[in-house]
C-alpha cells in the first residue's frame, strides 16, 4: 500500500476530519461574537414570548352601571365591576381604579343603550371590544390566524437565514485565511484534501446544529412562561420537522460557501466569489415571506432543495401540506446533499492550492489531484 493511500484510508481519513473538526469547533467557540450572537438569540425567543404578556395590561377594566352593562361586558370578556349608579363609576374612573365606565344612555342615541365614560381619552380597545359585528361561517377554517402564520414562517426564515450566513461566511473566510497564510500547504501536506473540506463542514455543522436544537427546546419553554400554550401545540409538529430540514440546507449551503472561499486567496476578493450563495440564501427568505399566501409558489418552493428547508415547514404548520410532502421532500433533500459533496469535493481539491487571481470553476473543475 502507497503512503498516499495509507493516508487517505478509511481510518486516517476519519481522524483527519475529526481533527479538522474539532479545530473549526475551537476556533469558533473561543470567539466572543458567537455565544454573544447567539445569546441575542436565546433571549430574544424569552422576551418576544414573555414580554407582551407583562406590559399588555391584561383585559380592560370597567365599571358596569345596570345589568345591561353588565351583560355586555362580561359577553366581551372585559373585567367588570359592578356598581350602583353612573356617579360612582366616574368616581372608579377618575382614581384610576377601572379604564372607563359602561353606563345607561338615557337620551336613547346609542344603539346598544349604554354610553361609555372615560377620563381623558376614548378607550379605543373597550369600544373595540363591545362593537358589534356580523358571525363571520368560514368554509375551510384555518387552524391559525394569518398574523400568527406571518410571525412563525418570518422566525423559522429569520433562523435559517442568520445561522446559514453567519457560519456559511465564517466557512468561507477560513479557507481564504488559510490559502492567505499559507497555512493551507501545511495541512495538505499532512491531511487529505476531502478531509479538510468534511472537517469543515463538520465543524461548522456542529455548531449550527447544536444553536438550532437549543433554541427548538428553548421555545415550547418560552411560550409555556408566556401562556402561549395553545401556539405551543399548534407549532409543536413544524418546530420537529424544521431541525431536519435545517440540517440538510445548512449542509447543501455550507459545501457551497465553502467552493466559494478556495476561489479567492484573500480576504477582499471572498465578497465576489459568496455573491451566488448569498442569493441562494436570500431568494428562498424573501420568497417563502413574501409568496407565503400562494399555494402554488409555496408549493414548488417546498421541493426545490435551497427554499425547501424554510417552505415545507411553513406549509406544515399552516396545515396546506399532506403528510407524505415532508418525507419526499426530506428525499430530495438528500440526494441533492449528496451530489452537492461531491461537486464541492473537486471543485475544492481544484482550486485549493491555486493562488492569485480569482480561480474559474471550470479551471476547478478540470484540475486533477
Amino acid at each position: 500500500m502507497s503512503a498516499d493511500t495509507a493516508r487517505t484510508g478509511g481510518t486516517s481519513f476519519l481522524a483527519s476530519t475529526r481533527l479538522i473538526a474539532e479545530r473549526e469547533i475551537r476556533t469558533q467557540t473561543a470567539s466572543k461574537g458567537f455565544w454573544i450572537n447567539f445569546g441575542v438569540i436565546v433571549v430574544g425567543i424569552f422576551v418576544l414570548s414573555i414580554v407582551p404578556g407583562l406590559f399588555g395590561g391584561g383585559e380592560p377594566s370597567v365599571a358596569t352601571v345596570g345589568s345591561d352593562a353588565a351583560r355586555v361586558a362580561e359577553a366581551a370578556e372585559l373585567d367588570t365591576q359592578p356598581v350602583p349608579d353612573r356617579a360612582s363609576a366616574e368616581v372608579l374612573v377618575q382614581a384610576g381604579d377601572v379604564d372607563a365606565a359602561i353606563v345607561p344612555d338615557p337620551e336613547g342615541s346609542s344603539p346598544l343603550g349604554l354610553r361609555i365614560v372615560a377620563e381623558q381619552s376614548s378607550p379605543d380597545d373597550i369600544v373595540a371590544a363591545l362593537s358589534v359585528s356580523p358571525p363571520v361561517d368560514l368554509l375551510n377554517p384555518s387552524e391559525v390566524s394569518d398574523g400568527l402564520q406571518f410571525l412563525v414562517v418570518f422566525l423559522f426564515a429569520l433562523v435559517f437565514f442568520m445561522a446559514s450566513f453567519i457560519f456559511g461566511m465564517a466557512i468561507a473566510q477560513s479557507v481564504v485565511t488559510e490559502k492567505q497564510t499559507r497555512i493551507i500547504e501545511i495541512l495538505v501536506a499532512t491531511v487529505p484534501v476531502r478531509a479538510l473540506l468534511t472537517g469543515k463542514i463538520a465543524g461548522h455543522s456542529v455548531l449550527a446544529f447544536g444553536q438550532i436544537t437549543v433554541i427548538a427546546l428553548a421555545t415550547p419553554v418560552a411560550l409555556r412562561l408566556g401562556g402561549h400554550d395553545d401556539l405551543l401545540s399548534t407549532i409543536a409538529g413544524p418546530l420537529g420537522w424544521f431541525v431536519p430540514f435545517f440540517a440538510l440546507g445548512f449542509v447543501l449551503l455550507a459545501c457551497m460557501w465553502a467552493v466559494a472561499g478556495s476561489m479567492v486567496s484573500r480576504q477582499e476578493d471572498l465578497g465576489s466569489s459568496t455573491s451566488l450563495v448569498s442569493t441562494l440564501i436570500m431568494i428562498p427568505y424573501f420568497g417563502v415571506i413574501f409568496f407565503r399566501d400562494n399555494d402554488l409558489v409555496m408549493t414548488v418552493l417546498s421541493y426545490v432543495p435551497f427554499s425547501a428547508p424554510l417552505a415545507m415547514p411553513a406549509r406544515l404548520f399552516s396545515g396546506d401540506a399532506q403528510g407524505w410532502e415532508p418525507v419526499v421532500t426530506l428525499v430530495i433533500l438528500i440526494v441533492a446533499v449528496a451530489a452537492s459533496i461531491m461537486m464541492a469535493s473537486r471543485l475544492y481539491s481544484g482550486s485549493l492550492l491555486q493562488t492569485g487571481a480569482r480561480v474559474r470553476l471550470g479551471r476547478a473543475w478540470a484540475r486533477t489531484d
